[in-house]
């Protein structure tokens, strides 16, 4: 088969491909932490459209293994922020987890008693070349994990500051563009 250009943009990528750097991150707080809302879709500079892993459970039969298909999980989900001066959205994501585990106390806040309480979601989208809507993920019963730091350093000039975020959660359902229902894949 001789290489065709043509073929490749006709048939490989008709569309032109989806770009990394159309995509925004809506994240929802608590009640009882600040709200993050519209900023963070904003300062969110980096993050990834969610993987699952499916377990692999060996059955030996005869001397063979037999592969069968075990548990669904799903690996912790990382963004990467941009800091402004006011630390707006890092402050949110510091109390978010303090309230859920205090630094001092080792407890958790009263206004987040429950495990339904300090869990929200998060959604990741995809957008076309467009602007419109291609994809959108929604990871449920989201909650912070680690919070990185932010290094200081007197050769970062022309930068703004980053951190990351980690979270945890219990399952991804993608979301129809346009809705808030999931749909199935």
């Amino acid at each position: 088969m001789a290489f065709s250009i043509d073929e490749f943009t006709s048939a490989g990528l008709p569309l032109g491909g989806a770009r990394a750097s159309l995509f925004s991150v809506i994240c929802d707080t608590p009640s009882g932490v600040p709200n993050i809302g519209p900023r963070f879709s904003f300062t969110c500079r980096a993050a990834s459209l969610p993987g699952s892993n499916m377990g692999t459970i060996e059955a030996p039969y005869f001397g063979r293994k037999i592969k069968l298909a075990g548990n669904r999980t799903f690996d912790n989900w990382e963004v990467t922020v941009l800091n402004d001066e006011d630390f707006a959205i890092r402050n949110a994501f510091e109390m978010w987890s303090n309230a859920i585990q205090s630094h001092q106390t080792n407890l958790r806040a009263a206004q987040l008693a429950t495990s339904k309480s300090y869990r929200t979601t998060a959604q990741i989208t995809q957008y076309a070349k467009t602007g419109a809507q291609i994809r959108t993920y929604e990871m449920v019963n989201l909650w912070p994990t680690a919070i990185s730091p932010i290094a200081m350093d007197w050769n970062s000039v022309n930068e703004i500051e980053t951190f990351t975020v980690t979270f945890a959660y219990d399952y991804w359902q993608p979301v129809a563009p346009g809705t808030t229902g999931s749909f199935e894949v």
